[in-house]
């Protein structure tokens, strides 16, 4: 396996880890979590720079390089909404769309036949990991009691349910918007795919 490979299959096995930290009761814990996830975060960008620049890129990690960021990213949702800080049902909309346009995406990569990233999906998944970002760090600031103690209030506004709440409304909202847009986009590549799918069934 490939160093570039090894490093997605890292962010894959993070996951979990990250996940079980901060959900957990420790200040400790969930201070690590938020290291784990710098780390998770930036072996994405670590393993496609070392791809390129030494030409070590695969089939194999063109398909798994975007699933291994949307476990991650979903993983992330999931945990606030464990959490209690943002709503289950924006989360299932972002992760429905992610999970068929990456699929798209992976099996593109796959068949040779690559889909090219919009730069309205690319501004979409953009604002998505600042939000998790914005709340992933300012949910562990506040279990630190130093900081607890001298930024309560600011705190207490910064994670507001309703800025939480506006925040995620944008996400969903560009989530749609791009997913519509991709699949109107591919349009032809999604019915190729739906004809060979139709003939190897027949």
């Amino acid at each position: 396996m490939s160093f570039p490979n090894s490093l997605t299959i890292l962010r894959i096995f993070l996951t979990p880890v990250f996940v079980i930290l901060l959900v957990s009761e420790s200040p400790l814990y969930r201070q690590v979590s938020v290291v784990i996830y710098i780390v998770a975060a930036l072996t994405d960008w670590y393993d496609g720079w070392v791809a390129r620049r030494y030409g070590s890129q695969s089939r194999w990690g063109k398909f798994l390089d975007p699933l291994a960021d949307k476990i991650l990213s979903t993983a992330a949702l999931f945990s606030f909404v464990a959490l209690g800080l943002i709503d289950a049902w924006m989360v299932w909309i972002i992760v429905c769309r992610d999970v068929v346009i990456t699929a798209l995406r992976s099996y593109g990569e796959w068949t040779d036949h690559p889909i090219v990233t919009s730069k309205s999906a690319q501004a979409k998944t953009f604002s998505e990991f600042i939000v998790i970002y914005y709340i992933l760090l300012l949910y562990v600031a506040g279990s630190i009691p130093i900081v607890r103690h001298e930024f309560a209030g600011t705190l207490e506004t910064l994670m507001d349910q309703r800025v939480l709440f506006g925040m995620m409304v944008i996400v969903t909202i560009s989530s749609l918007v791009t997913g519509i847009m991709y699949l109107v986009d591919n349009r032809r590549f999604i019915t190729e795919l739906y004809d060979r799918t139709i003939q190897k069934t027949d």
